[in-house]
């Protein structure tokens, strides 16, 4: 069972007593939890129908005391028990006075005997949940488990859009995707998750004022650039032997408190992997067959093959070297790492 369809069975009043909650899209764990409430806790009761409880040294007892006490002039209580141990704790851990093996299995077993006025919620905002515990399989048998992943394809696409629409602005689809790209929230690299995307959208809605329409224009001035398209721009303007603006491009960066060795890391990795793609291709290997050796995203490849395009791989090879002597440098305190930068990109755009 996904988010929405949990949503669904909420509205039609067909919540089941026990649930975990985990994944890495915080925004909607905290969206459906609001969600659940809304429709079942009269907020003149909330203190007494909605408890949430902290799991870390959190006994059974105190469990056991939440679930048993009955909800006030509703029909349903919420215990919502966050980050609990449970799930992911060794078997040398005491919780109480019992070891968390025995707790586990006191908690289990009691798992059986929830009543039908009660809701209880694991919440784990984490990824990193053993599917083999036996409290998991144990929630997964007697009520759901819910994993909340990062949203994609048309359900992102629409998530942009109606976020914009809340505060009376419109964007085009094209944009949207451009928008998504710009915000990094599906780079590895960085833990992006919708409330991030949501600040950069109160972001430009606050910039705009009277205007409705988003652009591109905007989109590039009001948004945080992620470290990658940085990377991207600045390779960009040396492959375009533009000394001046990619120096320019670093010290924003660098004024944006980036450590120069990730940029550096950065800058290397993109100058990397553009020889792969040169070798790559000079031995034969079609762009679908490059694709899938390099291992990279879809995004990410585009990026490389077009950048590639501006260097030779002797270019690319003496880039290298100099990414090296720049590296050895900085980690020997030979140069300040920041002026170590700015000597490399110096050569870069004009001596390769």
């Amino acid at each position: 069972m996904n988010y929405k369809e949990l949503i669904r069975k909420a509205k039609s009043l067909d919540l089941k007593s026990v649930y975990l909650f985990y994944g890495e899209e915080h925004y909607l764990i905290d969206h459906t939890l609001n969600t659940i409430k809304e429709i079942y806790i009269d907020e003149a009761f909330e203190p007494l129908n909605y408890l949430v409880m902290e799991g870390k040294n959190l006994n059974f007892e105190a469990i056991l005391n939440a679930c048993e006490t009955l909800p006030f002039m509703s029909d349903k209580k919420i215990v919502v028990i966050k980050d609990h141990p449970l799930f992911k704790s060794n078997k040398d851990v005491i919780i109480g006075d019992k070891n968390i093996e025995d707790y586990k299995n006191e908690l289990v077993d009691y798992l059986d005997k929830l009543e039908d006025y009660l809701c209880l919620i694991f919440l784990e905002k984490t990824t990193n949940i053993r599917k083999s515990n036996a409290l998991y399989k144990k929630i997964a048998k007697v009520g759901d488990v819910i994993e909340f992943k990062k949203l994609r394809g048309q359900d992102l696409n629409n998530w942009v859009e109606n976020s914009f629409k809340k505060y009376n602005k419109s964007i085009l689809k094209s944009d949207i995707n451009y928008f998504i790209t710009y915000s990094a929230y599906f780079d590895p690299n960085q833990e992006k998750n919708l409330y991030d995307l949501e600040n950069e959208i109160i972001k430009i809605c606050n910039y705009l004022r009277d205007e409705e329409r988003v652009n591109r224009k905007i989109l590039d001035l009001i948004m945080t650039k992620p470290l990658d398209m940085n990377v991207f721009n600045l390779l960009n303007s040396i492959s375009q032997k533009d000394g001046r603006n990619a120096i320019i491009l670093f010290n924003e960066m660098y004024m944006s408190n980036q450590p120069v060795l990730f940029i550096l890391h950065m800058i290397i990795r993109q100058i990397r992997n553009m020889f792969n793609y040169k070798v790559l291709r000079a031995k034969g290997y079609t762009d679908m067959d490059a694709y899938e050796k390099m291992k990279l995203s879809k995004f990410e490849y585009q990026k490389v093959s077009q950048q590639s395009n501006n260097f030779t791989i002797s270019q690319l090879e003496s880039a290298l070297k100099f990414c090296l002597q720049a590296d050895r440098n900085i980690k020997f305190s030979l140069v300040e790492d920041r002026l170590a930068l700015e000597i490399l990109i110096a050569n870069l755009c004009y001596k390769i």
